[in-house]
């Protein structure tokens, strides 16, 4: 594999134009396609095989009318409603006007005026299901109430319609990311050339893949969170993969090599790295199919295809441009930074691994004791789906969720609707008002309204709301004893129901996916490093910086630590897909650093046989990068902490804590220690497996039995 990256390396490079050429056609076409013929994306929280999906499925064949999608246009003033009624139904009759409203009903004429007379709300129906009307309609009815602000009402649209359908704000942090990623390129190289390219190959690759996903979206339902997440994790390995290669080749340029020799010193070295460290996110993100899940589906193929056209540009473009520079890779001096003469082994980075390697039991137990507490909250994660409630109070559905639940209570805005399909046994038409009193019976129900019959005679919708609000465990709860009581033959629907089953559902297939993925990067990398301790290490290894993330995010999320210094109203409960997503892009992203420093230690070992002071020697060499890349991801995924987006937020915090952890606690403390308790063990595989595994990496070692094995003291 090795000599595979050299070649492809070296074939780029000799045709740097030609790439080039390639590669800004190949972006201005997807760019193009996207923008033209890219599909709309939207959001399918199906639970494949749940009684939520039998009962969706129902309406939309019989009862479409109670199957579109519904919004809220909520009015409210601090005297009476009623004073500002012309006020009102002008703006009820704007919304009915708009192209893709159905209907709309008079708050006054419906009956939906609060007890007190302040809130009202104007029920909107469209003219299709709520994932298939995008953020236009959405957007016209919003802007159809200016009227009734201009008249002094305060006007909010929110429901389930305008929660999945509103446009994704932005909060212009990501231009601040960047910005600290080239803050931090600019120290570790010295030079503003070389700092600059990792971030215009990161742009160009995110560019490129954000329009892949944009015709993604036109043969299947793509998340609207999928372009979010694949920038984020894009920017990332984008500028690492960029950093790795880029390092290494002048490194190699300042030990006396040619440019040439240089770039295929670095494409066949980190080049490799490169390769299995993005096929390892590649494959931690298409798991994501495995979850059967339609929106997890779509954001795992969105940044899998992202994080691979990462790794192309890497090991393509990225020695094209290094070769048209040449010397030129170094002009732009940074003022005070300076070239270093010292070998790395003599840097701050080598005395770190030999003093931690001196005292490897200490330094392992101390590192597994702090990933440890903060792995601890995570026992306690709650998890539900994000609601219109968890969103800030900046966003009109979020403050259109707060004045329903004010003047209706809270389940107003997660209504359960419970379907009967008199088709089948079960409950029959002389049966509703039983199973209504029934329903209205259980403690979580605050009230049931009237059965509405579909056109056909053969299905009827009960519409329930409940003393809780949707996201709230006690409304799970309340869904759950419904559906214990109800007949054969009733099924419940609703965003609410909807995304119970989804959390359930996932929460199911979490340890199957975590499975999965952990079997798959154990394979590999013992491929690789051909050893078995070393993947069996790196996993568990993994297992606890991802186990510290979780533990931060419920800290601050659920429990509310440090809440106001990340801009939270209130405390909320973890986002249900987070676990998944977070485990499939961490794991992935986290054996960047792992390949990138074991590819090193394995190098030095190969060379020398030297077990333990070849981990001091490969953290000499790649502390300053590692370190250099984790800064610049923490960069970029802190800068989503400040999205609108509860979920962004939260993956944006997670990961950035996880990559720290990663790279300093992981990197620097627990690989030194453990791998120099285990000495020659690190490298150990049976015989008859090594002459089994296919070579992907570097040649079998031929270590002299008299090899050094401990250069230094270690104290236990």
């Amino acid at each position: 594999m090795n000599s595979f990256t050299r070649r492809l390396g070296s074939a780029s490079a000799r045709r740097p134009w030609i790439t080039l050429f390639a590669w800004a056609v190949a972006t201005a076409v997807l760019l193009g396609l996207g923008s033209t013929v890219g599909g709309s994306f939207a959001d399918d929280f199906v639970a494949p095989g749940s009684q939520s999906e039998r009962a969706t499925q129902l309406l939309e064949e019989r009862f479409p009318e109670a199957a579109d999608g519904v919004a809220s246009a909520v009015f409210a003033v601090d005297d009476d409603l009623a004073s500002h009624r012309a006020a009102v139904e002008a703006a009820v009759d704007r919304i009915a006007d708009v192209e893709d409203v159905a209907a709309v009903a008079d708050p006054f004429a419906a009956g939906t005026v609060s007890p007190d007379g302040r809130v009202g709300y104007a029920e909107i129906t469209f003219d299709r299901p709520t994932t298939e009307l995008g953020p236009a309609p959405i957007t016209a009815v919003a802007d159809a109430l200016a009227l009734a602000r201009r008249a002094g009402l305060t006007a909010e649209l929110g429901g389930d319609a305008a929660f999945i359908n509103a446009e994704s704000a932005t909060s212009g942090a990501e231009a601040v990311g960047l910005l600290a990623a080239l803050i931090v390129l600019l120290i570790a190289f010295g030079t503003v050339v070389a700092a600059l390219i990792p971030i215009g190959l990161a742009l160009l690759v995110v560019g490129g893949g954000l329009g892949g996903i944009a015709l993604l979206a036109n043969t299947m339902d793509v998340s609207t969170a999928a372009p979010t997440i694949a920038a984020m994790i894009g920017l990332g390995v984008g500028i690492d993969y960029a950093l790795f290669i880029t390092a290494r080749y002048r490194e190699s340029r300042s030990e006396g090599r040619d440019n040439a020799s240089a770039l295929g010193d670095a494409m066949g070295t980190a080049g490799t790295s490169v390769l299995f460290a993005g096929g390892t996110v590649v494959v931690a993100m298409a798991a994501l199919p495995l979850t059967g899940i339609g929106f997890l589906i779509s954001i795992g193929l969105g940044t899998a295809l992202v994080v691979l056209a990462a790794v192309l540009a890497a090991l393509t473009l990225l020695p094209a441009i290094l070769s048209l520079l040449g010397d030129r890779i170094d002009r732009g001096r940074v003022p005070l930074t300076r070239r270093t003469t010292r070998s790395p082994e003599e840097g701050a980075w080598g005395r770190l691994a030999r003093h931690v390697s001196r005292r490897p039991v200490r330094y392992l137990l101390a590192a597994t004791v702090v990933l440890l507490t903060l792995a601890a909250p995570a026992l306690s994660m709650r998890t539900a789906f994000p609601d219109a409630g968890d969103d800030s109070t900046s966003i009109s559905h979020r403050r259109a969720y707060d004045l329903l639940a004010e003047g209706f209570g809270p389940g107003v805005n997660g209504p359960l609707l419970v379907v009967v399909d008199l088709r089948d046994s079960g409950a029959g038409a002389g049966d509703l008002d039983a199973l209504a009193r029934r329903i209205a019976a259980d403690p979580g129900v605050a009230s049931v309204g009237e059965p509405v019959t579909s056109p056909g005679g053969d299905t009827v919708v009960l519409r329930v709301l409940t003393h809780t609000p949707p996201s709230d465990a006690a409304t799970s709860d309340t869904l759950e004893r419904l559906r214990d009581l109800a007949p054969e033959n009733v099924a419940i629907a609703g965003l609410t129901a909807l995304t119970d089953d989804l959390t359930r559902q996932l929460a199911r297939s979490l340890p199957i996916f975590i499975g999965g993925i952990l079997i798959a990067s154990f394979l590999l990398l013992m491929v690789v490093f051909r050893s078995i301790v070393v993947p069996l290490k790196a996993v568990l290894m993994n297992l606890l910086s991802i186990g510290g993330a979780y533990g931060v995010i419920v800290a601050v999320f659920q429990w509310g630590w440090l809440k106001d210094l990340f801009g939270l109203d209130e405390t909320i409960p973890i986002a249900s897909p987070l676990p998944t997503i977070f485990f499939a892009v961490l794991f992935g992203l986290s054996m960047d650093y792992e390949v990138f420093l074991l590819s090193r230690i394995r190098e030095a070992y190969l060379q020398s046989g030297d077990a333990v002071g070849s981990v001091a020697r490969g953290i000499a060499g790649t502390g300053r990068v590692i370190t250099s890349a984790a800064l610049i991801m923490t960069a970029v995924f802190l800068a989503f902490v400040f999205s609108p987006s509860p979920l962004s937020r939260m993956l944006g915090l997670g990961l950035a804590t996880a990559v720290l952890l990663d790279a300093t606690l992981v990197r620097l403390v627990f690989v030194p220690a453990a791998m120099t308790l285990m000495g020659r063990a690190n490298w150990w595989l049976p015989g008859w497996l090594d002459r089994r595994l296919p070579r992907l990496g570097q040649p079998k070692p031929d270590v002299p039995a008299e090899a050094p094995l401990e250069p230094v003291t270690v104290l236990r």
